[in-house]
């Protein structure tokens, strides 16, 4: 489902192999937490979503598990940021910025992290129009 309703929409994307179990597995015991509803089913099709310019609209469970770990276990952003325990972060806007999910509260929506002022602003509903509206331009990065 999730590959065809991506591949429908505008522009280039390069699907990866679909995420195994135990990857998915592995990630929620990294994390702490299970994954967010939509994303585990995308993964299922493909660990992982490149746009035209290799661009990360979904990274793979693997690279969602470092991401997380690496962000929540800094001691330096732990003095500079906001805990980062409520986000599972999941792509980048290429520019420092990273897209998220909320980690323990079942709610679809997904928020774009500031990595300059640690802003955290809501970008998409769900999973599906943040793809839909990322490859369509509609979230300015």
């Amino acid at each position: 489902m999730w590959t065809e309703v991506v591949a429908a929409l505008p522009g280039t994307v390069v699907f990866q192999s679909p995420a195994s179990e135990s990857s998915l597995i592995r990630c929620t015991t990294i994390l702490g937490h299970p994954l967010a509803t939509d994303l585990v089913p995308l993964l299922r099709e493909s660990d992982g979503i490149e746009g035209e310019y290799g661009d990360g609209l979904i990274w793979s469970a693997e690279r969602i598990a470092a991401e997380n770990q690496s962000l929540r276990q800094d001691a330096e952003f732990a003095t500079l940021y906001m805990p980062f325990d409520p986000l599972v972060f999941f792509a980048d806007a290429g520019n420092g910025d990273l897209f998220a999910l909320l980690s323990e509260i079942d709610r679809p929506d997904v928020f774009l992290w500031n990595h300059e002022d640690d802003s955290r602003t809501w970008v998409a509903p769900s999973l599906a129009k943040y793809l839909e509206w990322r490859l369509t331009g509609q979230i300015a990065l």
